[in-house]
Formats: structure tokens, sequence, C-alpha cells
């Protein structure tokens, strides 16, 4: 699914299955705000009176004391709703927040680490933060405000309509025109957001893959060209955003231009009625305190229908954000809060998945995996290996060695048949895992080792540097255990950054190993740390799952299984 093929519909449903769970949040959210707009009323019915009594009826400030505590009673009531509704309004942002990324989290697990790399990181680091984040403004700010543009104007026109039925035709004729140009701008933004948001994906993933291709562009001399790349993407994203700007400003610039104009009609009616000039209908019984009352109450009429103006561009930066995180669930777009729910739990606790069969074995029932239709993988795979074995695979390049342990890891799912790990489904625990290449991250030697393991001591830390045989390198490092390395292994060679990932492995205490090709391409001195370190887990009795062509690994193992053509048998 790609974002063109991501309907509106769809999108607002999405929202609006985010919203049912924290309908409390923003009907409290509209109670504070419709009580901040009561005691905005209520404020100006003071201030007119006040004025009324001091310049009509020459009040004496012992008479006009109690007005004036009202007043201040008003104001600061009308301070403490707005703060509760910011406040709750807040909340139920955090919550939808924490629902989408749990959705966008789900939708990663269950893809694995295989699929997800076909996608630029920093294409998914910009919808986890900055796509989510862009939903705040609409559930925090534009639907309490979309509620609240009702009722507050509702409320005044009625007290306008008593005071005075002519100046209410006046506000009631000139409402609907900001709703229809909040509606006439919208369609435009709402386009011209999600174009600002596949923008900016496509340069964050752009700009992410040309920092960490730095070297190679340096070494085929290609820096100046992807510079250029770079600085177009980068001119096209300030061409999106200057129009989604032009859009915004364009439009309150309309929105005020109405307001003005009819509050403005409303002030020459209740001057010309105050001076006797109109004489028509409920003129004649215009009052200094109904007139600014009136006068007063105008503004306020307008201010929640524009603040929605302001909070409709909230509204069109959800829909493009929101079109982009759809089209990246696909199926997976909607997801009740109860079942989110039940996924965090989940996330704590695996071993909900499935009783155990067989806790003794891992066994693959009639597994067939294809990528495509004509060409299969695996095909009715039967397998059954116990726990505890040390089993090597092995085959020609491409006949589906590395297939099988993504297979084991949970990373692929098969087509048809079952896998069952320990008695449990493929992924559902936690194993050891090492790849062609090792992942590190930048930080320490200690910080890489306790991805896996928070809480190891720096002993484990170093006994586990040593069993991999970085023990000589680690003493030769001033600070230790807590010396730097990159994300790329700066400092160290492909074999160390290997052998470091492997020692992770150890710290960790893993039942199931699963290593994919763990000597390729490592010289002979380093192949044999990475054999001893293997043996020293096969003889703790861990389960070691490997592929690899390297005699002296097939000689470590006490099953060798042959995968070509789509079977795995018994060497």
């Amino acid at each position: 699914m790609t974002e063109t093929q991501v309907e509106s519909s769809a999108v607002r449903r999405w929202l609006s299955d985010l919203a049912k769970g924290n309908r409390r949040w923003i009907q409290g959210s509209v109670a504070a705000g419709t009580l901040a707009g009561f005691a905005t009323i209520i404020q100006m019915v003071f201030l007119a009176r006040i004025v009324h009594l001091g310049v009509i009826e020459n009040a004496s400030a012992s008479m006009l004391a109690p007005l004036f505590a009202g007043l201040v009673l008003a104001i600061t009531l009308r301070a403490i709703a707005q703060g509760v509704q910011t406040h709750l309004a807040a909340r139920c942002s955090e919550q939808v927040r924490r629902t989408a990324r749990r959705q966008i989290h789900r939708y990663w697990r269950n893809s694995g680490p295989l699929a997800l790399g076909q996608t630029s990181a920093g294409s998914l680091a910009r919808e986890w933060i900055d796509h989510v984040d862009a939903l705040h403004g609409y559930f925090a700010r534009f639907l309490p405000q979309m509620t609240l543009s009702l009722i507050v104007p509702l409320i005044i026109l009625l007290l306008v309509f008593y005071l005075d039925w002519l100046a209410g035709i006046f506000l009631l004729l000139s409402a609907p025109l900001i709703p229809l140009f909040m509606a006439l701008v919208g369609m435009g933004a709402e386009k011209l957001n999600q174009q600002h948001f596949e923008v900016i994906s496509r340069l964050s993933g752009q700009f992410l893959d040309k920092v960490r291709g730095l070297t190679t562009l340096q070494l085929f001399g290609q820096t100046e060209s992807a510079a250029e790349v770079i600085q177009q993407r980068s001119d096209h994203y300030r061409r999106v955003t200057l129009k989604t700007l032009r859009i915004a400003f364009l439009s309150s610039a309309v929105l005020e231009f109405f307001a003005s104009v009819a509050i403005a009609v409303i002030a020459i009616y209740i001057g010309f009625g105050l001076l006797g000039y109109i004489t028509y209908g409920p003129s004649q019984d215009l009052t200094l305190f109904s007139g600014l009352l009136i006068l007063l109450l105008a503004p306020e009429f307008f201010q929640p229908l524009r603040t929605l103006s302001q909070y409709y561009h909230d509204r069109a930066a959800a829909l493009g954000a929101g079109a982009e995180i759809l089209a990246r669930l696909g199926d997976e777009q909607t997801a009740s809060p109860a079942a989110d729910h039940d996924v965090e739990e989940s996330d704590n606790d695996l071993s909900f998945v499935t009783p155990a069969v067989d806790s003794r074995s891992i066994q693959l029932s009639d597994v067939s995996l294809a990528f495509r239709a004509d060409h299969p993988v695996l095909s009715n795979i039967g397998l059954t290996l116990a726990k505890g074995d040390v089993i090597a695979l092995t085959g020609p390049s491409g006949s589906g060695k590395s297939t099988l342990l993504h297979l084991l890891a949970g990373f692929l799912a098969p087509d048809s048949g079952d896998i069952k790990v320990f008695g449990k489904p493929a992924g559902s625990f936690a194993f050891g895992w090492l790849g062609q290449t090792g992942f590190l991250v930048h930080g320490t030697w200690a910080d890489n080792l306790r991805l896996t393991s928070p809480n190891v001591s720096d002993v484990a830390i170093e006994t586990a540097l040593s069993n991999v045989g970085l023990g000589p390198l680690l003493e030769s490092r001033d600070q230790g255990i807590h010396s730097k390395v990159s994300e790329d292994g700066q400092g160290l060679s492909g074999g160390q950054a290997r052998r470091l990932s492997l020692a992770r492995i150890f710290v960790a205490d893993y039942d199931l190993i699963l290593l994919d090709e763990p000597t390729a391409g490592l010289d002979s001195d380093t192949e044999i740390f990475v054999l001893e370190a293997l043996r020293k887990l096969a003889l703790a009795g861990k389960t070691l799952i490997f592929s690899t062509h390297h005699h002296a690994l097939l000689a470590l193992a006490n099953r060798v299984l042959l995968v070509s053509g789509g079977e795995v048998r018994d060497v």
C-alpha cells in the first residue's frame, strides 16, 4: 500500500478509532472549555455593569466593590477552567499517541527485521516521532474546539438575542461565513500537509543513507553529487513548506477580515442606536449596559470560530501524518484501545501465546516458503531438533539456509505449516542471534553488551569478552570495557566487531542461539576465537543452530543438515 492509495476516509476512520478510547478526556476538555466560556460571559456582564453604573448612574466605589470582586472571581474561574481544559486535552493527546505508537510497534514486531530492513531507518524514525507527534494538535486542540465552537457561540447568541434581537441577527448571518471559508481552505491545506510529510520522510531517509555511506561516497568521489541531491531535495521541501505556510496565512487573513467586518457592523449599529440615529426595532431600548455588553460579547462570539480556524491546520496535519502512518501499517491500520492494551501486556509476558507442546525440541511441521510463486525456497519441511544439540546447516549459496534461520527466529512467517520452538511459536521468547554482520550501537563496549542484559556486572562483561578472545585487546585499552565504539565499529576490525556482538550472547545466557555464517569473512586467527567461543556454548548445553561451509564448524556440530532444492535432510 502506498501513500496515494490511502483514502482520506480511511484516515478519518483511524483517527476516530483512536479517539474512541479517550472520549472521557475529550468530553472533560469540552466541559472545562464550556465553563471557561461561561466565565467569560459573566466577566463581560460584570464589566459592562460596572461601566454603566459608574458612567450613567455615578455609583459610588462601595456600590461597585461587589461587582469588581465578581469580575476578579470570573477572571480567576476562567483561568482555572482554561488550565484544566489544557491539562485534559494534553492527557488525551498523550494516550492517543501512545496507542498509535503501539500500533506501529506491533507492525514492526510482526514485520520483523528483514521487512523493516527494506525501509530507510530515517523514514521509520520520522514516522515514529514526528508523524505521531503531528496527531497532538488534532486531539488536544481541534476536536475539543470543534464542539466548543458550537456551544459557546450559541450561549452568547441566545444572550445577545435576549438583549437585542437585531444585533443577534447580525451575528447569526455572519457566523456561517467562517466555517465556509475554513472548509474551502482546508481542502488545499490537507493535500499540502500530506505532501509535506511525504517529502520530509523521503528527505530524512536520503540524508541518513548519505551520512551512513559517506566513506563509500568519498572513495568513489561522489560527495559533491550527493550533496547536490540533498540540496535539491531540501529546496523542494522548503517550497512545500512555504506553500503550507502561505495557505495558513491566507486563511487566517480571510477569517480575521470577515470577523472584523461583522464586529464593525455591530459596533456601528450599537453606536448609532445609542446616539438615536437608528430607531428601528429594539434599538430604541438600547442602554449603555446592553450596548456595551453586546459589543464586548461580539469578539467572544467569533473567538471560538477563529480559534477553530487556527486549529483546522492541526486537522490537516493529522490527516497528512495519518495517511503516511496508514500507508506503513497496511492491513493492520486499526486496533481498539483494549486490543492495544492486550498487546502491551503481551510484550511484557510472551508466555501467553500457546501452551507448550514439547519444551525439549524444535519442531517444523509441513513448513513451506516461497518469495516467488515459481521459486519455492522451502517445501513441506518436517523437522525435529532436540534441545541442546549443535546443528549445522550447509548447502549451496541461495539454497535457503539463512531463510531457515530467519523462520526459526520468527523474522519470517512461513506461507504454510507450523513452527514450534521449545513448545512456543518462533520468535515468542528471547534467543541469541548473530548475523553475518555484527550489530553495534554508539557507546562503550559495556553499553553494547548491556543491550540484552542491562543489570549485568562489569566482571561478567569482562568474562564474556575473554570467552570470545577479546581479553588481550581489552587489556590494551586504557578505558577497558568503557572504551568507545561507534555504530559502524570504528576502532575495531570486522572480526573484533563480530566477536563483540558474540560476547553479548554470553552475558545474556540464552537457551537457543542462531548464527548465520559466524566465520564468514574472518581471518584464520579470528576464526579460531569464534570456534572456541561456540565450543564453550555447546559444552554449556546451549542449543546452537548455524549456517556454514566451514569444515571446522561442521566438525563442531553433532548433526549436519543439508539445505538444497527446497528440502532439508541429514547428511
